[in-house]
């Protein structure tokens, strides 16, 4: 999306210290902090069984998203638009889940932007809908991203967000329908681009993650750096971007336009998904996968207790977003004004913060220590 922040990676030394012994000038004992880890079985698995599949994944629900919209346009029903509703949240889960790795294909071809800008050009999106070009894939393809991909489906999907997320059928004209088809088939091409630039060809990515010394990835110990980076990327994003933006300094000054996902009130279960994607990278899980080798055994190699922090940081940390809404499940746009919720709110911010420092203070410093 458009708010992406870029994380400049970390220049990361070699630090390796010789081992303990006394200072002939103070007589301080230097503490010995090398550790050893082999990568390989992280990587594979981080490679395979949780970005991969993540992204295979979503390529499913997208082709399922798509074969829903058809079926809106041929049987205009509430039922068959609940059905299209739905499909569009099951796509959205593992996109928001990956953003906690989004590098590689996803940045190269430009399929972020492509899929998730924000925020949507609703003027031009509507002055498209009241015009009489027929709508087509291709024709929706050559559009700018700002009237295609998630948030104009889900506009056209929901409604404006307003009042309610419960748009009825009846409320939806026939070229929206079209238009929203058209959209979720391009759609569904860029995520089968992504998932392709993945696994298919000479030129796989998962290649240059799984066989280093390219022209990406030096060393193992680059691939490491890319994961940890992404980690902190996406939490940064969530709670310094997608969170504190719209929050403001005060009530009076919460602005809603900044609010992602408004339209379906998914806001708060997409940010919950952007940690769980932290939490999938950090643990070597994905879609409930468990006993997989994650970041946390290559934190647990050098600090067992720093490993249980960040993973209990980890999960504090969704827990606290999910409980901005409250007993009265507000959505994140009436939230950012309510005044009980912005002490919630505050708290994930403040979680947030603290995940973030110690994955960029403890977790990535790590490397430095490293004898890859």
């Amino acid at each position: 999306m458009l708010l992406k922040k870029t994380l400049i990676a970390l220049t990361v030394s070699t630090l390796l210290l010789s081992g303990c012994g006394s200072s002939s000038s103070d007589n301080t004992t230097v503490e010995e902090t090398s550790f050893t880890f082999d990568s390989t079985e992280l990587i594979t698995n981080l490679t395979n069984d949780v970005i991969v599949e993540g992204y295979e994944t979503l390529n499913t629900k997208a082709n399922a998203f798509f074969l829903a919209t058809q079926n809106l346009v041929n049987t205009p029903t509430d039922e068959n638009l609940l059905a299209a509703q739905n499909a569009w949240k099951a796509a959205r889960e593992p996109w928001e889940q990956g953003e906690s790795h989004i590098f590689g294909p996803v940045d190269s071809l430009s399929i972020d932007p492509h899929l998730d800008s924000w925020p949507l050009n609703t003027n031009d999106l509507q002055s498209l809908l009241d015009g009489t070009s027929t709508f087509s894939a291709d024709f929706i393809s050559l559009l700018n991203d700002d009237v295609q991909g998630f948030h104009t489906m889900e506009f056209l999907l929901f409604g404006d967000g307003v009042a309610d997320n419960e748009k009825l059928i009846a409320e939806m004209t026939l070229r929206e329908r079209e238009y929203l088809s058209a959209t979720a088939e391009v759609f569904q091409g860029y995520t089968q681009d992504l998932y392709d630039a993945w696994v298919s060809g000479d030129d796989a990515y998962q290649d240059k993650l799984l066989t280093v010394d390219n022209d990406i990835y030096v060393s193992q110990l680059a691939v490491v750096e890319e994961l940890i980076n992404g980690m902190i990327g996406i939490v940064d994003e969530v709670g310094n971007g997608k969170i504190a933006d719209p929050f403001s300094e005060s009530a009076a000054t919460a602005d809603t336009s900044l609010v992602e996902s408004q339209y379906s009130w998914n806001s708060l279960t997409d940010f919950t998904d952007n940690i769980i994607g932290v939490q999938n990278v950090y643990r070597g899980e994905f879609d409930g996968a468990a006993d997989k080798t994650g970041i946390i055994d290559f934190v647990h190699a050098a600090d067992s207790t720093l490993a249980t922090r960040v993973d209990d940081e980890i999960t504090v940390a969704i827990a606290a977003i999910i409980a901005i809404a409250g007993e009265n499940e507000l959505p994140f746009r009436q939230a950012i004004s309510n005044t009980e919720a912005r002490v919630r709110i505050q708290a994930a911010i403040d979680a947030l913060a603290t995940l973030q420092a110690s994955l960029e203070n403890d977790v990535l410093t790590l490397l430095n220590d490293w004898e890859v």
